[in-house]
C-alpha cells in the first residue's frame, strides 16, 4: 500500500528541513523525500518527523526483572552478582512467558520511538537444559512477538558453548543457553526459510562472548552463518567487564577484541556490544574495519560497567548505535541522554557530541544512532532517504514544551527535558503502528504480560 505524509519539520541526512513530503511505495520504501513541498491536499504529520530508531541489542526476557536487582547482595555488587539474579529468572521461564514478555516489550519500544530491534536470543532450551522437540521453539516465540507488535526484527541466535574461559562447563542456568557449532548451524538452517519470506525479518548470528566460545567454535559458527547468508549481521559481547579483559589476557595473551579479530574477518557486518573497556588500539581496529560499537548506556550504568570513550570514537567517525539490553529503559531518548551525560561527567564538558560544523547535539545523537544502528542490524532503514524503508516516528506537536520551537528544538527538548514520552505516532514500512501515542494491541498484550508476571513473581 503506497502512502505519503507531509512533515512540518523532519530530520534528514543533511540536517533539518521544513515541509518535507515523504512518499513510499507498496513495499514500504521511500520513493521521494521532498523538502519545501506544497502542503495542499497532503496529510500533515502532527509534529516533527524523525527516522525510526533501531534497538541493536535486546534480551527481551530481562524486561520482566527490570528494577528488581537493586538490593545490595554482595560487598562488591557488580555485573557478576546481577547475573545471578538474571539466572533466577531464566530458571522459571516457559515458552508462553517468553512470547508474552517480548510482545509487550516490543510494543513499548514502538511507543517510545524504536521501529526495529536486534534480539540477542540465547534462550534455546527447556528450564533444565533439555532441547525442545522443536529446537527453534523459543525463537518462534520471539518471531511471533515481532509479528504481533509490528516491529522489524533481526533475530540473532546465540552460540553459548562454554561457561567461561578454558572450556569451563556450563552451570545449571546456562544450560538453557548451551549450544555447539552443529546445533547452532541446525537452528539457523531451520529458521532461514521462514525469515526469508518476510521482508521486515532478518537472520543473523551472535557468538555470545570470548568467554563463551573458543577459537574453533567461533570460526565454525561464523562460517555456518556465512554459508546461509554472507551478508548476515554478526554480533558479539566484548570487553564489557574489566574482569573479562583480564581473564582473556591471562588465557589467550590478548584482549578480547584483538583476540576475536585475529580469528575472524570483522567488517561492517559486525557489531561489538558494549566494548566499554576496549583499548585505544582495539577501537582503532574497529573504526578501520567499520565495526559498530553497540552501546547500551542505561544498562551499562545500571550494571556499573564503566564509560565507553564515545566522544573520541564518534569524533573519528567510528560506527555506533544504541541498544536497550536489559531494558531498564525502553526509550531511545533516555539511552541517548545517558550517553551524552556520561561523556559530560567523564570530560567535565557540555555539548560533547557536537562541534563547530555540527553544533546540534540532539540531531547528531539521533541521526548517528539511527544510521549506525540500522546498518549494524542489517535493516534497510535508519534515515529519511529514498530507497530506505519508511520507518519513522512523529513527535507530539501539541506538547506544551514544543510551543514556538523550530529547527530541531522539539527533539532537543524530548531528549534533554523531563521524562514524558513525546512520541505520538510510529510507522514501520509505511504502516502506522502507534496512533496518538498508543499501540492498538497494547491492551491485549498487557493481559498476557500481566499473567506472566503474576506467575513468575509467585515463585520469588
Amino acid at each position: 500500500m503506497t502512502g505519503s505524509i507531509l512533515a512540518p519539520e523532519a530530520l534528514l541526512p543533511d540536517g533539518w528541513a521544513q515541509d518535507v513530503l515523504l512518499e513510499w511505495d507498496a513495499e514500504g520504501r521511500f520513493t521521494a523525500v521532498t523538502p519545501g513541498a506544497d502542503p495542499v491536499g497532503v496529510e500533515r504529520a502532527p509534529g516533527t518527523v524523525l527516522p525510526g530508531m533501531p534497538n541493536l541489542h535486546s534480551h527481551a526476557f530481562q524486561r520482566a526483572m527490570a528494577g528488581l536487582a537493586e538490593v545490595r547482595g554482595h560487598p562488591t555488587d557488580d555485573f557478576w552478582t546481577w547475573r545471578e539474579a538474571m539466572y533466577h529468572l531464566v530458571r522459571t521461564l516457559e515458552p508462553d512467558d517468553v512470547e508474552a514478555i517480548a510482545t509487550y516489550l516490543y510494543i513499548e519500544m514502538l511507543e517510545h520511538g524504536y521501529t526495529s530491534v536486534a534480539e540477542f536470543h540465547y534462550l534455546h532450551h527447556d528450564r533444565d537444559g533439555t532441547p525442545y522437540a522443536d529446537r527453534a521453539e523459543l525463537a518462534w516465540r520471539i518471531l511471533a512477538a515481532a509479528r504481533e507488535s509490528g516491529i522489524a526484527l533481526t533475530l540473532l541466535p546465540v552460540l553459548y558453548a562454554h561457561g567461561g574461559f578454558g572450556h569451563r562447563p556450563l552451570n545449571a542456568a546456562q544450560k538453557r543457553f548451551g549450544g555447539t557449532t552443529e546445533s547452532i548451524a541446525a537452528l539457523l538452517a531451520d529458521l532461514a526459510p521462514s525469515l526469508a519470506l518476510e521482508p521486515h525479518l532478518r537472520l543473523g548470528l551472535a557468538p555470545h562472548s570470548v568467554r563463551a566460545v573458543d577459537a574453533l567454535t567461533l570460526t565454525e559458527a561464523v562460517a555456518a552463518m556465512e554459508a546461509i547468508d554472507p551478508t548476515a549481521p554478526l554480533h558479539m559481547h566484548a570487553s564489557e567487564q574489566t574482569a573479562e579483559v583480564e581473564e582473556c589476557l591471562a588465557t589467550h595473551g590478548a584482549t578480547p577484541i584483538a583476540w576475536a579479530m585475529q580469528l575472524v574477518d570483522m567488517d561492517r557486518r559486525w557489531c561489538l556490544v558494549h566494548a566499554t573497556h576496549a583499548t585505544e588500539a582495539e577501537r582503532e581496529m574497529m573504526r578501520m574495519a567499520q565495526v559498530a560499537a553497540g552501546l547500551c548506556p542505561m544498562t551499562e550504568a545500571n550494571l556499573g560497567d564503566g564509560i565507553f570513550p564515545f566522544a573520541d570514537y564518534a569524533a573519528l567517525a567510528g560506527r555506533w548505535g544504541i541498544g536497550g539490553d536489559s531494558h531498564v529503559s525502553v526509550s531511545p531518548f533516555e539511552e541517548l541522554r545517558a550517553l551524552e551525560y556520561s561523556q559530560r561527567l567523564a570530560l567535565r564538558l557540555r555539548n560533547v557530541t557536537a562541534d563547530e560544523t555540527a553544533p546540534d547535539v540532539a540531531a547528531n545523537l539521533w541521526r548517528g544512532a539511527a544510521f549506525g544502528g540500522a546498518r549494524a542490524i542489517g535493516q534497510p532503514a535508519g534515515s529519511l532517504d529514498v530507497g530506505k524503508r519508511a520507518d519513522f516516528v512523529v513527535l507530539d506537536g501539541d506538547d506544551i514544551d514544543f510551543e514556538g520551537l523550530a529547527d530541531g528544538g522539539s527533539l532537543a527538548v524530548a531528549l534533554f527535558s523531563g521524562s514524558r514520552n513525546r512520541v505520538r505516532e510510529a510507522f514501520v514500512a509505511g504502516r502506522q503502528v502507534v496512533v496518538d501515542g498508543r499501540h492498538p494491541g497494547k491492551a491485549r498484550a498487557a493481559v498476557a504480560y500481566r499473567r506472566t508476571l503474576a506467575r513468575l513473581r509467585a515463585k520469588r
